[in-house]
């Protein structure tokens, strides 16, 4: 089978694309012009050979494809009228009630039910989340990622998971730097906590490098339970302690690069995905390329090689 490329929208905001000066330029410009900015977003899939989409936060978020079409079915026509698709949706931790506080799970569950609902419509069944964030090293007092705390953060997973489901969909975990799913061992220590049938794992070759992980290892190690992966690439692991607030995940920014050019083994990590029930789709992604539709086809042609 050959699998179909995918990318998450956030490859398309970096501001030179767009001809704006600032990430603030470009929500505010595609807010109020959600159609122009699907238009060009698909444009640019078409033209890079990039089948599939993985929706995420504003301005690439289910709300906008929504103001720009109406409705998930005709966002669904207008995206398989040229050849697209939606693989899935990502949660981003600033967008979903905090899965902290042990009383916002009816509000979480909500959330990533009406989440569901729309990739049951456009056609798509995975929702990608993440655990919360760690605090920055040194914070008093200290928050400690134990058995404990996976535990409840496994709870929640269940709950989501069967809610979900129940919409034909699925839910699996990604691995963001900094979170307290980033280490290989909170990723296995969560994996042996959760029930396979209600929740997925969706590694991410460059945050697991970037915590000083293999991600060829956690990807041989989780097989069975990967469906889906993003394939990106890091210069090297992340060697400071950095402030985890807002600006947390510019801060991660350098230590990541485009396909090819860091320290992923694709070769392992092509032949671990192979084995797993993702193995269909591979979605490269590029955090805000200024070049969108040239890093995408690098990034397709490294993995094309590394299938080979």
């Amino acid at each position: 089978m050959t699998p179909r490329f995918a990318t998450n929208v956030v490859t398309f905001y970096h501001p030179d694309f767009w001809g704006l000066t600032s990430a603030d330029a470009v929500r505010d410009w595609a807010s109020a012009n959600p159609e122009d900015f699907w238009d060009r977003v698909m444009e640019a899939l078409t033209e890079a050979g990039v089948t599939g989409i993985e929706l995420t936060f504003a301005p690439g978020d289910i709300e906008s494809a929504l103001r720009a079409f109406g409705s998930a079915p005709a966002f669904r026509r207008e995206l398989a009228g040229r050849g697209l698709s939606v693989v899935s949706a990502f949660i981003a931790d600033s967008d979903t009630p905090d899965w902290r506080r042990g009383d916002n799970l009816p509000a979480i569950v909500a959330d990533t039910e009406r989440r569901a609902a729309f990739l049951a419509e456009v056609g798509a069944d995975l929702l990608v989340a993440g655990l919360p964030m760690r605090t920055t090293f040194g914070t008093r007092p200290p928050f400690f990622v134990d058995a404990a705390y996976m535990t409840r953060m496994a709870d929640i997973a269940h709950t989501v998971g069967e809610a979900v489901s129940r919409q034909g969909v699925r839910l699996a975990f990604h691995t963001e730097s900094n979170s307290t799913l980033w280490y290989e061992r909170d990723i296995d220590l969560f994996m042996a906590l959760t029930d396979p049938r209600y929740v997925w794992l969706c590694p991410d070759s460059c945050h697991i490098a970037l915590g000083g992980g293999d991600p060829v290892a956690v990807a041989r190690r989780h097989a069975p339970r990967i469906a889906l992966a993003h394939w990106k690439d890091a210069v090297k692991p992340i060697d400071v302690e950095l402030t985890i607030d807002e600006t947390v995940f510019a801060q991660q920014q350098p230590y990541m690069t485009e396909l090819g050019t860091g320290i992923v083994d694709w070769k392992g990590w092509a032949d671990a995905m192979s084995r797993t029930p993702g193995a269909g789709t591979i979605l490269i992604e590029l955090d805000e390329a200024a070049d969108p539709v040239a890093a995408l086809r690098a990034g397709t042609a490294v993995a094309r090689k590394a299938l080979a």
